[in-house]
């Protein structure tokens, strides 16, 4: 291996670490919590070491925020596995609603923490949700091609759906299903017979 194949090699197993222990520390102490002199301490670097990978916290956040949706594909892939494209789309649903319910840390830094899309320059192009999207996108589309469901464009269709996911995750992380005087248990239950019920009124 020559010089600079070897400096590539370090660079993006430096990035790999200081990601890791982004990750691991945004869970456990937060976003707010958490500063690049933590991090740096973490890895037993100085800040400078970081700053030469990344210009602000939000930008690190960006990298861990696409860390975060990976773990979201790969959870697509063992758990949405139906040929049936409606079957397919309801485990998409359910898939998305129990990993935000399982990853409750991880679900902030993807979808309610402002920070890491300030590094997003053009407002159409957030790359990390691509996969993710772009998984609800093809189901609807043949749900749609086979008259499945009661929508004619794929795009409003998707967004529609991911809606009504993102709200119940969200209502239910952020404790305001507390409303409804119910138990975690009976929250869980109403939450699974939402998604049920939804997919019930825009099935044909």
């Amino acid at each position: 291996m020559g010089i600079v194949e070897r400096k590539e090699r370090d660079r993006v197993e430096m990035r790999e670490r200081i990601i890791d222990v982004a990750i691991e520390m945004f869970v456990k102490e937060g976003y707010e919590k958490t500063s690049i002199r933590n991090i740096a301490e973490k890895i037993e670097y100085s800040p400078a070491t970081i700053y030469l990978y990344y210009k602000d916290k939000d930008e690190l956040l960006y990298d861990v925020q696409a860390q975060a949706f990976e773990k979201l594909d790969k959870y697509f892939r063992v758990h949405v596995v139906a040929q049936d494209p409606l079957q397919r789309l309801e485990q998409i649903m359910k898939a998305y609603v129990r990993f935000g319910k399982k990853n409750p840390e991880l679900y902030d830094l993807m979808f309610i923490i402002r920070a890491p899309m300030n590094v997003v320059e053009d407002k159409e192009d957030w790359r990390n949700c691509h996969d993710a999207f772009g998984t609800l996108v093809q189901c609807l589309t043949e749900c749609i091609e086979k008259k499945l469901v009661r929508f004619n464009d794929p795009m409003v269709a998707a967004v529609s759906v991911w809606s009504m996911g993102h709200g119940l995750v969200s209502l239910d992380l952020r404790d305001r299903l507390k409303v409804t005087e119910m138990n975690e248990a009976e929250i869980a239950a109403t939450i699974e017979k939402s998604v049920k019920e939804y997919f019930n009124l825009i099935k044909m």
